[in-house]
């Protein structure tokens, strides 16, 4: 039992050290900010949505859908006249509105006589994340819930004539979507989710996936150099240390080339054009990226693969064997993962001011964030997330190199005087 005691105590000893818990403290921190910020999807959920209301018609059908309405909703502007529907997107727009409805005047008449009521619905989209929808999401919800109002009055009337078609759906719906400065006609705000669902979910993953993979490569090698004693017969050669990073850099930035180059390709030929087709049929939305668009990306992907692997290298100085080089890969995949997290819930416009720059600060997001930035051309999100990556990575190279200038390349420690000091304390 004793020996058995002894090898929990050595492994214990060995386990609990900074490296193994301060990153999984850091993570819970950052999450429950993050959490705490984004806020409670059931307080969403509960939200009334803000919308305004014109009403051309004077119709029980009419009265009776804007009753159900001012119950379910927060109606922020009121108006009969078509004629204050600018005005009415504008006043939206500066409240967080979620949508304009605009009542037909011949909304109830056209229903009483079997055939169906028009209602425009001009749909402001201030993101593409999955919380993004849930206000429009409810807002549906609640005309539908008007429509089976209306739907049981017809029925009550029990016309054998009328068109069973147009009582199950008496509301005919004409939808308008503006997002980031274009006008969508014909097309709801669940479609263009949709359409940009995929960079939500599949570009983040797939970029997570090429960093993580690179950094741990870089990361175990670093190691495997330390624990065969390679690296140390290589400090001893007559070669400057300068050369010894340049190279490794290079050899990494070689690495972070090929890979973006085929993630270029991959996602070239994925997001050359983007197409929506309504249910109408008459309405095609065609948003593509050209070449420069696709360049970008590609750039984007290069240099933040780069400042990961110079990153991952700064991390590897300080593994002293590979067992322990196995923990240091844990801050990357942290860093890979809030970005993948923050772009699937939220879009970057909508994000509040701190997650905002946490996102932007981490380098790791900006390809994750380009090609919906390109989409809808926005160039100086995407150009400044390439500037400012690259000078991460400047800064995390300039770090290597002085690391390996110092004792701590060997040792993997915090230095000869703190390592003194605490031998000392023992």
């Amino acid at each position: 039992m004793s020996a058995l005691g002894n090898i929990i105590k050595k492994e214990l000893k060995e386990l609990m050290t900074p490296a193994t818990f301060l990153p999984i403290v850091i993570l819970a921190i950052v999450f429950g900010s993050m959490g705490n910020a984004i806020g409670n999807i059931e307080d969403e959920l509960a939200e009334p949505p803000v919308i305004g209301v014109i009403n051309q018609d004077s119709g029980n059908f009419s009265q009776l859908a804007v009753a159900i309405l001012d119950a379910t909703s927060n109606i922020t502007y009121y108006s009969d006249d078509i004629s204050d529907k600018q005005e009415a997107i504008n006043s939206l727009k500066e409240n967080e509105g979620v949508s304009l409805l605009i009542i037909d005047k011949n909304f109830s008449e056209n229903i009483l006589s079997g055939e169906q009521g028009g209602l425009d619905l001009y749909w402001i989209m201030r993101g593409a994340g999955i919380l993004d929808s849930i206000s429009s999401g409810t807002l549906v919800e609640i005309i539908d819930a008007a429509q089976a109002e209306i739907t049981k009055v017809l029925i009550q009337i029990n016309d054998s004539s009328r068109n069973v078609n147009n009582t199950l759906t008496p509301i005919a719906k004409n939808q308008t979507t503006f997002f980031k400065n274009n006008e969508f006609s014909n097309v709801s705000p669940t479609e263009i989710s949709n359409m940009l669902s995929s960079q939500s979910t599949f570009i983040p993953i797939i970029m997570m996936m090429i960093i993580i993979m690179a950094g741990q490569l870089v990361i175990s090698s670093m190691a495997l150099e330390k624990e065969n004693k390679t690296l140390e017969t290589l400090l001893t050669l007559p070669v400057k240390r300068t050369s010894i990073v340049t190279g490794k850099i290079v050899a990494s930035a070689v690495i972070g080339l090929i890979l973006a180059v085929i993630y270029m390709i991959g996602m070239g030929s994925y997001l050359t054009s983007f197409e929506i087709q309504t249910a109408v049929g008459t309405q095609t939305i065609d948003l593509s990226l050209s070449g420069i668009d696709i360049v970008l990306i590609g750039a984007s992907v290069f240099v933040a693969l780069v400042a990961a692997l110079a990153f991952c290298m700064l991390l590897g100085t300080m593994a002293k064997n590979f067992k322990s080089a196995q923990t240091l890969t844990f801050p990357v995949a942290v860093l890979v993962l809030i970005p993948m997290f923050l772009t699937m819930m939220k879009d970057f416009d909508t994000l509040p001011f701190a997650l905002k720059a946490i996102l932007f600060g981490i380098p790791f997001s900006h390809p994750m964030m380009a090609p919906r930035a390109l989409l809808f051309d926005d160039y100086l999100m995407v150009i400044g997330g390439i500037v400012y990556t690259a000078i991460f990575a400047v800064i995390m190279i300039a770090l290597v190199v002085w690391v390996f200038k110092t004792d701590r390349i060997v040792t993997g420690s915090i230095g000869t005087k703190a390592g003194k000091f605490f031998r000392k304390k023992k």
